[in-house]
Parts: structure tokens; C-alpha cells; sequence
């Protein structure tokens, strides 16, 4: 689950459950194929690669069920406590070294723009879904939250200040998104890969790209788009011909 491209487009990041317990793999484009990162008694899930690309961030369940963000070097050791006060982490994604936006657990799920040192920890907005997205060159970022007819619409506000702006409904309900280079958002709907682009002839705003579903996996939920944007990720249930 949880695919995240390193910024070289080289490699992917992802998380793997067994018997209960969660690490996060990797797998090179190209090259080798699929190795365990994170070898701990932690869970650690939704692996991000930092600004500069030497290490990459983590939710981590700590042995006492507190769940943090942390920093492991990419080849998976030297874990470091990135956040110490906020808690409970659910997603989080980079804006610059030492700033990030956060999603928070809670009734209603909150984000949160924090400095690393926490001195700036701000609520932007609530009743947000899971996923967090940054525009080409980190001025804005892309996420979902739910309005008052509890419909999922598709936001975007400026990571330097500003409101969030709703941008169109989200097709199926999909809370889950991805950004392209070229600054279009993608999302799965009903099987299909689809783009809003705001332009004419969308169905409010999105357009079908590609099929994603066939006999062999549905339920598509995950995107992740590599930054050359020549790869995409995507998680899906296994269907009945696998």
C-alpha cells in the first residue's frame, strides 16, 4: 500500500503488511526487484522521500501505540523523531526542508501546516481526506475535504498563505489523488484513471484518461505519479483472474 516515488523517478517506496506487522519496501524501476527498507518491532507506513533525497519520512506506530513522525536514511536505518509534540500523524507530505503539511487524526481529521521544529503548527482546515499532494515547485497544495452536503470536494490552497479553494467535486467520492508535472490532478473513478483539468467538455471538470480495472484487480484507491511523470502507481484489491 502507500506507493511514493523517490525525486530521482528511480525507485518507489511503499508499505508491506505481514503478520501484522508493517515495513516499508522498496523496489527499483528498472532494476532489482523488491526489498525490505525498515526492519524494526515498529509498524512504520506512507513512506515520503524528503527535500534532498538522502532520507525519507514515516508514520510510525511506537511499542506504546503513539503514532509520530519519523526520518529513517534511505537505506532504512538512523531513525529520527521528526515531530515530537503532534500526535496522532496519519499522512503528511513535504513543502520545504523544514516545513510540511500534516493530516491529523481526529473527530473531525484536521491539517495542519508545522514548522519541524513545531513552533508554527497551524489548523488549515478540517473533515479532510487522506490525501495530501503538492503543485509542480511546492507553492500550493492539492487535498480533499468534505462540505457542508458532505460531498468530497477537491481543494487547493497556497502552501505561503491563503485560504483553501474548492476546485470540483470528487468523481466516485475518491478521496485519493496524485499531481501531475504539468500540474493536473489525477484521480480514480469507476475503474478508470481520470484528470481534472477544469477545461470544457469534462463532466464536472474530469475527464477519463485510461482504464485501470480489469479481471485481475479492482477497488482502485492509491495514486502516486513519479516526478518525471513517466510512472504511476496505484492500489488495487485483487480481482477474480488473478
Amino acid at each position: 500500500n502507500q506507493p511514493a516515488f523517490t525525486p530521482d523517478s528511480r525507485s518507489l517506496l511503499y508499505t508491506v503488511q505481514r503478520n501484522g506487522q508493517t515495513d516499508i519496501w522498496a523496489m527499483e524501476l528498472g532494476g532489482m526487484g523488491p526489498r525490505r527498507v525498515t526492519v524494526t518491532p515498529e509498524s512504520e507506513y506512507s513512506a515520503t522521500a524528503m527535500p534532498g533525497g538522502r532520507r525519507f519520512s514515516v508514520i510510525r506506530v511506537e511499542r506504546d501505540s503513539t503514532q509520530r513522525l519519523w526520518s529513517f536514511a534511505m537505506n532504512g536505518r538512523d531513525p529520527r523523531l521528526v515531530l515530537v509534540r503532534q500526535r496522532p500523524v496519519g499522512y503528511h507530505t513535504w513543502i520545504t526542508p523544514s516545513s510540511l503539511a500534516t493530516y491529523v487524526l481526529g473527530t473531525p481529521s484536521t491539517l495542519h501546516l508545522v514548522s519541524t521544529d513545531e513552533h508554527r503548527d497551524t489548523v488549515v482546515a478540517r473533515d479532510i481526506g487522506r490525501a495530501l499532494a503538492m503543485s509542480p515547485g511546492g507553492k500550493g497544495l492539492f487535498f480533499t475535504q468534505r462540505d457542508s452536503a458532505r460531498r468530497l470536494v477537491l481543494m487547493s490552497m497556497r502552501t505561503g498563505g491563503g485560504h483553501p479553494l474548492p476546485l470540483a467535486v470528487m468523481p466516485a467520492d475518491n478521496e485519493f489523488i496524485a499531481v501531475m508535472p504539468n500540474g493536473r490532478v489525477l484521480s480514480a473513478s469507476e475503474g478508470w484513471l481520470v484528470e481534472w483539468n477544469g477545461g470544457p467538455g469534462a463532466t464536472n471538470g474530469w475527464r477519463r484518461l485510461a482504464p485501470l480495472a480489469d479481471a485481475t484487480r479492482h477497488n482502485v484507491s492509491r495514486l502516486a505519479v513519479s516526478p518525471d511523470g513517466r510512472w504511476l502507481a496505484f492500489v488495487a484489491e485483487a480481482g477474480p483472474g488473478r
